[in-house]
Protein backbone atom coordinates (compact mmCIF):
# COMPACT_ATOMS: atom_id res chain seq x y z
CA UNK A 1 0.00 0.00 0.00
CA UNK A 2 1.24 3.23 -0.57
CA UNK A 3 2.62 5.83 1.62
CA UNK A 4 1.85 8.84 -0.33
CA UNK A 5 -1.79 8.10 -1.60
CA UNK A 6 -3.31 11.68 -1.60
CA UNK A 7 -6.20 10.85 0.40
CA UNK A 8 -4.25 9.12 2.93
CA UNK A 9 -2.02 12.04 3.11
CA UNK A 10 -5.11 14.38 3.69
CA UNK A 11 -5.97 12.37 6.32
CA UNK A 12 -3.30 12.38 7.81
CA UNK A 13 -3.08 16.40 8.02
CA UNK A 14 -6.83 16.11 9.89
CA UNK A 15 -6.40 13.94 12.67
CA UNK A 16 -2.35 13.54 12.80
CA UNK A 17 -0.40 10.60 11.49
CA UNK A 18 -0.91 8.66 14.44
CA UNK A 19 -4.72 8.39 14.14
CA UNK A 20 -4.35 6.90 10.14
CA UNK A 21 -3.81 3.41 10.82
CA UNK A 22 -2.61 1.29 7.52
CA UNK A 23 0.02 -1.21 8.71
CA UNK A 24 -0.03 -3.70 11.42
CA UNK A 25 -2.34 -5.69 13.09
CA UNK A 26 -6.26 -3.61 11.85
CA UNK A 27 -7.73 -6.88 13.14
CA UNK A 28 -10.13 -5.21 15.72
CA UNK A 29 -11.59 -2.81 13.45
CA UNK A 30 -11.54 -4.73 10.13
CA UNK A 31 -13.23 -7.94 11.82
CA UNK A 32 -16.70 -8.71 13.35
CA UNK A 33 -17.70 -9.28 16.51
CA UNK A 34 -18.86 -12.43 15.94
CA UNK A 35 -15.27 -13.45 14.06
CA UNK A 36 -17.97 -14.20 11.13
CA UNK A 37 -16.18 -12.09 8.63
CA UNK A 38 -12.77 -10.18 8.12
CA UNK A 39 -12.84 -7.24 5.59
CA UNK A 40 -9.86 -4.88 4.53
CA UNK A 41 -9.47 -1.54 5.21
CA UNK A 42 -7.91 1.01 2.73
CA UNK A 43 -7.11 3.01 6.52
CA UNK A 44 -8.42 3.17 10.15
CA UNK A 45 -9.06 6.82 10.95
CA UNK A 46 -9.50 8.13 14.40
CA UNK A 47 -10.33 11.87 14.54
CA UNK A 48 -10.77 13.04 18.01
CA UNK A 49 -13.57 16.05 17.73
CA UNK A 50 -16.78 16.57 15.36
CA UNK A 51 -14.87 19.10 12.96
CA UNK A 52 -12.12 16.59 12.48
CA UNK A 53 -14.77 13.83 11.40
CA UNK A 54 -16.86 16.61 8.60
CA UNK A 55 -13.14 17.27 7.64
CA UNK A 56 -12.82 13.19 6.94
CA UNK A 57 -15.67 12.94 5.13
CA UNK A 58 -14.99 15.43 3.05
CA UNK A 59 -12.03 14.23 1.90
CA UNK A 60 -13.11 11.27 1.19
CA UNK A 61 -16.24 12.27 -0.44
CA UNK A 62 -14.22 14.37 -2.80
CA UNK A 63 -11.83 10.70 -3.37
CA UNK A 64 -14.83 9.05 -4.08
CA UNK A 65 -13.62 6.55 -1.04
CA UNK A 66 -16.48 5.07 0.92
CA UNK A 67 -16.67 5.10 4.95
CA UNK A 68 -17.33 2.93 7.18
CA UNK A 69 -18.52 4.58 10.68
CA UNK A 70 -17.58 2.31 13.68
CA UNK A 71 -17.78 2.73 16.93
CA UNK A 72 -17.11 -0.25 19.47
CA UNK A 73 -17.55 -2.96 16.34
CA UNK A 74 -19.62 -4.87 18.52
CA UNK A 75 -22.88 -5.68 16.04
CA UNK A 76 -23.98 -8.56 15.37
CA UNK A 77 -24.49 -8.55 11.53
CA UNK A 78 -21.58 -7.55 10.03
CA UNK A 79 -22.65 -3.92 9.66
CA UNK A 80 -19.66 -1.95 10.91
CA UNK A 81 -16.29 -3.53 9.19
CA UNK A 82 -15.23 -2.79 5.75
CA UNK A 83 -15.38 -5.58 2.98
CA UNK A 84 -12.40 -6.77 1.63
CA UNK A 85 -12.14 -4.84 -1.53
CA UNK A 86 -9.08 -2.60 0.42
CA UNK A 87 -10.52 0.70 -0.76
CA UNK A 88 -12.56 1.33 2.03
CA UNK A 89 -11.97 3.63 5.22
CA UNK A 90 -13.06 2.61 8.63
CA UNK A 91 -14.01 5.23 10.43
CA UNK A 92 -13.28 5.22 14.51
CA UNK A 93 -15.30 7.14 16.99
CA UNK A 94 -13.10 5.50 19.70
CA UNK A 95 -11.37 8.44 20.89
CA UNK A 96 -14.69 11.14 20.67
CA UNK A 97 -15.46 9.45 24.25
CA UNK A 98 -16.40 12.65 26.55
CA UNK A 99 -19.54 13.30 28.27
CA UNK A 100 -20.44 17.09 27.05
CA UNK A 101 -23.13 18.38 29.71
CA UNK A 102 -25.29 16.75 32.15
CA UNK A 103 -28.33 18.99 32.77
CA UNK A 104 -29.89 17.66 35.84
CA UNK A 105 -32.86 20.63 36.04
CA UNK A 106 -33.81 18.63 31.98
CA UNK A 107 -32.88 15.31 32.91
CA UNK A 108 -30.67 14.93 29.94
CA UNK A 109 -26.83 13.48 29.17
CA UNK A 110 -24.84 15.08 25.49
CA UNK A 111 -21.75 12.99 25.30
CA UNK A 112 -19.56 12.19 22.40
CA UNK A 113 -20.96 9.57 20.33
CA UNK A 114 -17.69 7.48 21.12
CA UNK A 115 -18.59 7.72 24.69
CA UNK A 116 -18.54 3.43 25.77
CA UNK A 117 -22.30 2.79 27.64
CA UNK A 118 -21.09 1.84 30.83
CA UNK A 119 -19.11 5.22 31.23
CA UNK A 120 -22.10 6.77 30.05
CA UNK A 121 -24.06 4.49 33.14
CA UNK A 122 -21.97 5.25 35.84
CA UNK A 123 -21.67 9.07 34.92
CA UNK A 124 -25.30 9.34 35.78
CA UNK A 125 -24.82 7.69 38.21
CA UNK A 126 -22.53 9.36 39.88
CA UNK A 127 -24.71 12.31 39.69
CA UNK A 128 -27.74 10.53 41.35
CA UNK A 129 -29.83 9.67 37.89
CA UNK A 130 -30.23 6.26 35.99
CA UNK A 131 -29.14 5.88 32.35
CA UNK A 132 -31.23 2.79 31.68
CA UNK A 133 -30.31 1.40 28.31
CA UNK A 134 -28.35 -1.77 29.15
CA UNK A 135 -26.85 -4.31 27.22
CA UNK A 136 -24.11 -7.70 27.45
CA UNK A 137 -21.73 -5.60 25.64
CA UNK A 138 -21.37 -2.38 27.46
CA UNK A 139 -18.24 -2.06 28.82
CA UNK A 140 -17.20 -1.97 25.25
CA UNK A 141 -19.94 -0.64 22.76
CA UNK A 142 -20.17 3.02 22.54
CA UNK A 143 -23.64 5.18 22.13
CA UNK A 144 -23.13 6.22 18.86
CA UNK A 145 -23.50 2.53 17.82
CA UNK A 146 -26.81 2.29 20.07
CA UNK A 147 -28.41 4.88 18.35
CA UNK A 148 -26.68 3.34 14.73
CA UNK A 149 -28.19 0.03 15.28
CA UNK A 150 -31.20 1.30 17.47
CA UNK A 151 -29.76 -1.33 20.51
CA UNK A 152 -32.51 -2.62 22.69
CA UNK A 153 -31.16 -4.67 26.12
CA UNK A 154 -32.80 -5.60 28.73
CA UNK A 155 -35.21 -2.97 30.09
CA UNK A 156 -37.21 -1.92 26.66
CA UNK A 157 -40.60 -3.47 28.89
CA UNK A 158 -40.25 0.14 30.62
CA UNK A 159 -37.85 2.34 28.86
CA UNK A 160 -37.96 1.22 25.63
CA UNK A 161 -34.94 1.30 22.62
CA UNK A 162 -32.31 3.79 22.08
CA UNK A 163 -34.26 5.23 20.18
CA UNK A 164 -36.78 6.19 22.81
CA UNK A 165 -34.14 7.77 24.89
CA UNK A 166 -32.74 9.92 22.38
CA UNK A 167 -33.55 13.86 22.31
CA UNK A 168 -31.33 15.11 19.67
CA UNK A 169 -28.57 14.15 17.55
CA UNK A 170 -25.07 15.64 16.06
CA UNK A 171 -24.39 14.24 12.53
CA UNK A 172 -21.82 14.79 9.88
CA UNK A 173 -23.79 14.20 6.63
CA UNK A 174 -22.22 12.52 3.39
CA UNK A 175 -21.41 15.93 2.12
CA UNK A 176 -19.37 16.50 5.25
CA UNK A 177 -21.64 18.88 6.23
CA UNK A 178 -22.52 19.36 10.32
CA UNK A 179 -25.88 19.04 11.25
CA UNK A 180 -26.57 20.00 14.78
CA UNK A 181 -29.76 19.01 16.56
CA UNK A 182 -28.57 18.66 19.91
CA UNK A 183 -31.92 19.51 21.65
CA UNK A 184 -32.86 18.56 25.07
CA UNK A 185 -36.23 19.68 24.13
CA UNK A 186 -38.85 16.87 24.32
CA UNK A 187 -41.30 19.16 22.30
CA UNK A 188 -40.67 20.47 18.59
CA UNK A 189 -43.27 19.86 16.39
CA UNK A 190 -41.27 22.07 13.44
CA UNK A 191 -41.06 19.27 10.63
CA UNK A 192 -39.85 15.99 9.97
CA UNK A 193 -37.82 14.40 12.97
CA UNK A 194 -34.61 14.07 11.49
CA UNK A 195 -33.12 12.59 14.14
CA UNK A 196 -35.26 9.25 13.58
CA UNK A 197 -33.52 9.36 10.01
CA UNK A 198 -30.31 8.30 11.24
CA UNK A 199 -31.15 6.41 14.46
CA UNK A 200 -31.21 2.84 13.45
CA UNK A 201 -29.54 3.64 9.98
CA UNK A 202 -26.40 1.92 10.75
CA UNK A 203 -24.32 4.19 9.11
CA UNK A 204 -25.50 4.49 5.98
CA UNK A 205 -26.99 8.00 6.02
CA UNK A 206 -24.33 10.18 7.82
CA UNK A 207 -21.76 9.84 10.85
CA UNK A 208 -23.84 10.02 14.43
CA UNK A 209 -20.93 12.56 16.74
CA UNK A 210 -23.14 13.19 19.52
CA UNK A 211 -26.45 12.52 21.17
CA UNK A 212 -28.51 14.22 24.20
CA UNK A 213 -30.58 11.23 25.68
CA UNK A 214 -32.76 10.87 28.50
CA UNK A 215 -32.01 10.63 32.16
CA UNK A 216 -34.32 9.05 35.07
CA UNK A 217 -34.28 9.66 38.82
CA UNK A 218 -32.22 6.83 40.61
CA UNK A 219 -34.82 4.39 41.95
CA UNK A 220 -35.15 3.68 45.49
CA UNK A 221 -34.66 0.13 45.08
CA UNK A 222 -34.74 -2.34 42.13
CA UNK A 223 -35.33 -6.24 43.46
CA UNK A 224 -34.81 -9.26 41.13
CA UNK A 225 -37.06 -12.49 41.14
CA UNK A 226 -36.05 -16.05 39.30
CA UNK A 227 -39.45 -18.11 38.36
CA UNK A 228 -39.77 -21.35 37.19
CA UNK A 229 -42.80 -21.26 34.61
CA UNK A 230 -44.30 -24.68 33.27
CA UNK A 231 -44.99 -23.38 29.74
CA UNK A 232 -44.77 -20.15 27.67
CA UNK A 233 -48.08 -18.90 28.02
CA UNK A 234 -47.82 -19.30 31.82
CA UNK A 235 -45.05 -17.33 31.28
CA UNK A 236 -47.12 -14.68 29.21
CA UNK A 237 -49.65 -14.82 31.29
CA UNK A 238 -47.14 -13.97 34.27
CA UNK A 239 -45.95 -11.15 32.15
CA UNK A 240 -49.52 -9.85 32.06
CA UNK A 241 -49.68 -10.16 36.13
CA UNK A 242 -46.47 -8.20 36.53
CA UNK A 243 -47.38 -5.17 34.42
CA UNK A 244 -51.12 -5.12 36.61
CA UNK A 245 -49.24 -5.25 40.14
CA UNK A 246 -45.83 -3.67 39.35
CA UNK A 247 -47.44 -1.19 36.85
CA UNK A 248 -43.98 0.94 35.64
CA UNK A 249 -41.88 -0.72 38.00
CA UNK A 250 -41.57 -3.85 35.88
CA UNK A 251 -38.24 -2.63 34.56
CA UNK A 252 -37.19 -6.50 33.01
CA UNK A 253 -38.84 -9.40 32.22
CA UNK A 254 -36.26 -12.27 30.09
CA UNK A 255 -37.32 -15.54 29.78
CA UNK A 256 -35.05 -18.60 29.15
CA UNK A 257 -36.31 -22.57 27.95
CA UNK A 258 -34.64 -25.08 29.79
CA UNK A 259 -31.83 -25.96 27.11
CA UNK A 260 -30.30 -22.79 27.27
CA UNK A 261 -30.28 -22.83 30.62
CA UNK A 262 -28.87 -26.34 31.09
CA UNK A 263 -25.83 -25.66 28.57
CA UNK A 264 -25.44 -22.37 31.46
CA UNK A 265 -24.63 -24.86 34.07
CA UNK A 266 -23.11 -27.54 31.94
CA UNK A 267 -20.42 -24.48 30.95
CA UNK A 268 -20.43 -22.06 33.94
CA UNK A 269 -20.39 -25.06 36.63
CA UNK A 270 -19.71 -22.62 39.22
CA UNK A 271 -23.23 -20.48 38.47
CA UNK A 272 -25.93 -22.04 40.44
CA UNK A 273 -28.91 -22.28 37.66
CA UNK A 274 -32.29 -22.48 39.88
CA UNK A 275 -35.50 -24.66 38.81
CA UNK A 276 -33.84 -25.69 35.05
CA UNK A 277 -33.63 -29.32 36.17
CA UNK A 278 -37.40 -29.76 37.23
CA UNK A 279 -39.42 -26.99 34.67
CA UNK A 280 -39.43 -26.49 30.96
CA UNK A 281 -39.16 -22.16 31.80
CA UNK A 282 -37.62 -19.75 33.70
CA UNK A 283 -38.18 -15.89 33.73
CA UNK A 284 -36.24 -12.88 35.24
CA UNK A 285 -38.09 -10.27 36.46
CA UNK A 286 -37.09 -6.60 37.67
CA UNK A 287 -38.92 -4.47 39.68
CA UNK A 288 -37.56 -0.98 40.40
CA UNK A 289 -39.45 1.12 42.87
CA UNK A 290 -39.71 4.63 43.90
CA UNK A 291 -40.39 4.42 47.09
CA UNK A 292 -38.51 2.14 49.22
CA UNK A 293 -36.96 -1.49 49.53
CA UNK A 294 -39.91 -2.75 51.92
CA UNK A 295 -42.70 -1.69 49.33
CA UNK A 296 -41.06 -2.95 46.71
CA UNK A 297 -40.29 -6.40 48.22
CA UNK A 298 -44.33 -6.26 48.85
CA UNK A 299 -45.04 -5.47 45.52
CA UNK A 300 -43.24 -8.79 44.29
CA UNK A 301 -44.39 -11.00 47.34
CA UNK A 302 -47.90 -9.81 46.08
CA UNK A 303 -47.16 -10.37 42.37
CA UNK A 304 -46.05 -13.85 42.99
CA UNK A 305 -48.59 -15.06 45.13
CA UNK A 306 -51.25 -14.19 42.85
CA UNK A 307 -49.28 -16.07 39.99
CA UNK A 308 -48.84 -19.11 42.28
CA UNK A 309 -52.40 -18.76 42.86
CA UNK A 310 -52.97 -18.56 39.29
CA UNK A 311 -50.74 -21.92 38.72
CA UNK A 312 -48.60 -19.73 36.06
CA UNK A 313 -45.23 -19.98 38.87
CA UNK A 314 -44.33 -22.88 40.07
CA UNK A 315 -41.43 -21.81 41.84
CA UNK A 316 -39.50 -18.86 42.94
CA UNK A 317 -36.67 -16.75 44.59
CA UNK A 318 -36.16 -13.06 45.30
CA UNK A 319 -32.83 -11.91 45.94
CA UNK A 320 -31.67 -10.96 49.15
CA UNK A 321 -28.85 -8.44 48.17
CA UNK A 322 -27.29 -7.16 45.34
CA UNK A 323 -25.15 -9.81 44.75
CA UNK A 324 -27.71 -12.26 44.91
CA UNK A 325 -29.32 -9.92 41.84
CA UNK A 326 -26.07 -10.19 39.97
CA UNK A 327 -25.72 -13.59 39.77
CA UNK A 328 -29.63 -14.21 39.05
CA UNK A 329 -28.85 -11.97 35.78
CA UNK A 330 -25.43 -13.00 34.73
CA UNK A 331 -27.22 -16.27 34.42
CA UNK A 332 -29.84 -14.78 31.97
CA UNK A 333 -26.36 -13.17 30.24
CA UNK A 334 -24.14 -16.05 30.07
CA UNK A 335 -26.80 -17.92 28.09
CA UNK A 336 -24.93 -16.53 24.40
CA UNK A 337 -21.11 -17.12 25.88
CA UNK A 338 -22.22 -21.17 26.57
CA UNK A 339 -23.96 -21.67 23.59
CA UNK A 340 -20.32 -20.37 22.18
CA UNK A 341 -18.71 -22.99 24.51
CA UNK A 342 -20.98 -25.95 23.39
CA UNK A 343 -20.38 -25.32 19.68
CA UNK A 344 -21.29 -23.15 16.67
CA UNK A 345 -24.51 -22.23 15.91
CA UNK A 346 -27.34 -20.12 13.94
CA UNK A 347 -28.58 -17.09 15.51
CA UNK A 348 -32.07 -15.25 14.94
CA UNK A 349 -32.88 -12.44 16.35
CA UNK A 350 -36.78 -12.14 16.09
CA UNK A 351 -40.01 -9.76 17.25
CA UNK A 352 -43.76 -11.73 17.31
CA UNK A 353 -46.55 -9.93 19.31
CA UNK A 354 -45.79 -10.61 22.93
CA UNK A 355 -49.30 -12.65 22.94
CA UNK A 356 -48.02 -15.17 19.84
CA UNK A 357 -45.31 -15.86 21.09
CA UNK A 358 -46.21 -19.48 22.60
CA UNK A 359 -47.85 -20.45 19.55
CA UNK A 360 -45.14 -19.64 17.21
CA UNK A 361 -42.22 -20.98 19.43
CA UNK A 362 -44.10 -24.44 19.28
CA UNK A 363 -45.37 -24.40 15.83
CA UNK A 364 -41.78 -23.32 14.38
CA UNK A 365 -39.97 -25.76 17.06
CA UNK A 366 -41.93 -28.85 15.64
CA UNK A 367 -41.56 -27.64 11.54
CA UNK A 368 -37.49 -27.38 12.50
CA UNK A 369 -37.37 -30.73 13.83
CA UNK A 370 -39.64 -32.18 10.90
CA UNK A 371 -36.81 -30.52 8.66
CA UNK A 372 -33.86 -31.43 10.84
CA UNK A 373 -33.44 -33.72 13.06
CA UNK A 374 -31.92 -33.26 16.10
CA UNK A 375 -31.25 -29.62 16.14
CA UNK A 376 -31.39 -28.33 19.87
CA UNK A 377 -33.02 -24.94 20.44
CA UNK A 378 -31.51 -22.42 22.09
CA UNK A 379 -34.49 -20.00 22.88
CA UNK A 380 -34.47 -17.09 25.22
CA UNK A 381 -35.20 -13.30 25.39
CA UNK A 382 -36.82 -10.02 26.45
CA UNK A 383 -40.07 -11.45 26.09
CA UNK A 384 -41.43 -8.22 27.88
CA UNK A 385 -41.19 -6.70 24.77
CA UNK A 386 -41.56 -9.63 22.01
CA UNK A 387 -37.92 -10.31 21.47
CA UNK A 388 -36.76 -14.03 20.99
CA UNK A 389 -32.81 -14.90 20.60
CA UNK A 390 -34.57 -17.79 18.80
CA UNK A 391 -31.19 -20.25 18.08
CA UNK A 392 -30.46 -23.36 16.75
CA UNK A 393 -27.58 -25.62 17.84
CA UNK A 394 -26.21 -28.24 15.70
CA UNK A 395 -27.26 -32.12 16.47
CA UNK A 396 -24.80 -33.26 19.40
CA UNK A 397 -21.95 -35.42 17.51
CA UNK A 398 -22.46 -33.57 14.44
CA UNK A 399 -20.14 -32.03 12.48
CA UNK A 400 -20.51 -28.34 13.43
CA UNK A 401 -19.10 -26.51 10.80
CA UNK A 402 -20.65 -28.58 8.02
CA UNK A 403 -24.12 -28.34 9.79
CA UNK A 404 -23.97 -24.39 9.97
CA UNK A 405 -22.53 -24.49 6.36
CA UNK A 406 -24.99 -26.67 4.96
CA UNK A 407 -28.26 -25.91 7.08
CA UNK A 408 -27.84 -21.96 7.85
CA UNK A 409 -29.63 -20.86 4.71
CA UNK A 410 -32.69 -23.40 4.54
CA UNK A 411 -32.86 -22.93 8.41
CA UNK A 412 -32.97 -18.92 8.41
CA UNK A 413 -36.07 -19.55 5.41
CA UNK A 414 -37.88 -21.56 7.33
CA UNK A 415 -38.06 -19.35 10.58
CA UNK A 416 -38.00 -15.95 8.80
CA UNK A 417 -41.08 -17.44 6.84
CA UNK A 418 -42.59 -18.24 10.19
CA UNK A 419 -41.74 -15.19 11.40
CA UNK A 420 -43.54 -13.56 8.03
CA UNK A 421 -46.70 -15.65 8.97
CA UNK A 422 -47.01 -14.17 12.49
CA UNK A 423 -46.33 -10.89 11.23
CA UNK A 424 -43.39 -10.08 12.75
CA UNK A 425 -39.47 -8.77 12.14
CA UNK A 426 -36.39 -10.68 11.00
CA UNK A 427 -34.21 -7.92 13.11
CA UNK A 428 -35.59 -7.26 16.93
CA UNK A 429 -32.56 -5.40 17.69
CA UNK A 430 -29.20 -6.39 16.34
CA UNK A 431 -30.05 -4.92 12.48
CA UNK A 432 -29.59 -5.64 8.91
CA UNK A 433 -26.04 -5.19 8.62
CA UNK A 434 -24.68 -7.07 5.50
CA UNK A 435 -25.99 -10.13 7.42
CA UNK A 436 -29.22 -9.98 6.27
CA UNK A 437 -28.94 -7.02 3.38
CA UNK A 438 -30.28 -9.93 0.95
CA UNK A 439 -33.04 -11.12 3.16
CA UNK A 440 -34.42 -7.92 3.82
CA UNK A 441 -36.39 -7.57 0.36
CA UNK A 442 -37.91 -11.01 0.63
CA UNK A 443 -39.50 -9.86 3.95
CA UNK A 444 -40.27 -6.02 3.49
CA UNK A 445 -42.94 -4.77 1.39
CA UNK A 446 -41.65 -3.12 -1.72
CA UNK A 447 -43.26 0.28 -1.02
CA UNK A 448 -41.05 0.56 2.35
CA UNK A 449 -37.98 -0.66 0.32
CA UNK A 450 -39.05 1.96 -2.44
CA UNK A 451 -38.55 4.75 0.87
CA UNK A 452 -35.93 3.12 2.38
CA UNK A 453 -34.22 3.99 -0.96
CA UNK A 454 -35.44 7.32 -2.03
CA UNK A 455 -33.61 8.53 1.61
CA UNK A 456 -30.54 6.92 0.75
CA UNK A 457 -30.27 8.38 -2.32
CA UNK A 458 -31.53 11.69 -0.81
CA UNK A 459 -28.70 11.94 2.09
CA UNK A 460 -25.99 10.16 -0.08
CA UNK A 461 -26.39 9.92 -3.82
CA UNK A 462 -23.34 9.10 -4.02
CA UNK A 463 -23.84 5.89 -2.04
CA UNK A 464 -20.61 6.34 0.53
CA UNK A 465 -21.57 6.06 3.64
CA UNK A 466 -21.16 2.30 4.36
CA UNK A 467 -22.28 0.85 1.18
CA UNK A 468 -24.16 -2.21 0.75
CA UNK A 469 -25.35 -2.16 4.23
CA UNK A 470 -29.24 -2.02 5.01
CA UNK A 471 -29.62 -1.85 2.38
CA UNK A 472 -28.28 -4.09 -1.53
CA UNK A 473 -25.69 -1.63 -3.62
Amino acid sequence: MSTHNPLIDSLRQIVGASNVLTDGDLTPWVQDWRKRETGKALAVVRPGSTPEVAAVVKACAAARVSIVPQGGNTGMVVGSTPDDSGTQVVLSLTRMNKVRTLDAGNLTITVDAGCVLQNLQEACEKAGFLFPLSLASEGSCTIGGNLGTNAGGTQVVRYGNTRDLCLGLEVVNAQGEIWDGLTGLRKDNTGYDLRHLFIGSEGTLGVITGATMKLYPMPKAQLTAFAAVPTLEAAVELLGLAHEHLGSGLTGFEVMGQFALGLVAKHFPQQRVPFWQEHAWCVVLENSDNESETHARECFERLLEAAMEAGCVADAVVAESMAQAHALWHIRESIPMAQAEEGLNIKHDISINVSRIPEFVAETNALLLEQFPGARMVVYGHLGDGNLHYNVQAPENEDQARFLNEKETPMNALVYEAVDRYRGSISAEHGVGSLKVNTLPKHKSPVALDMMRAIKLGLDPLNLMNPGRVLKA
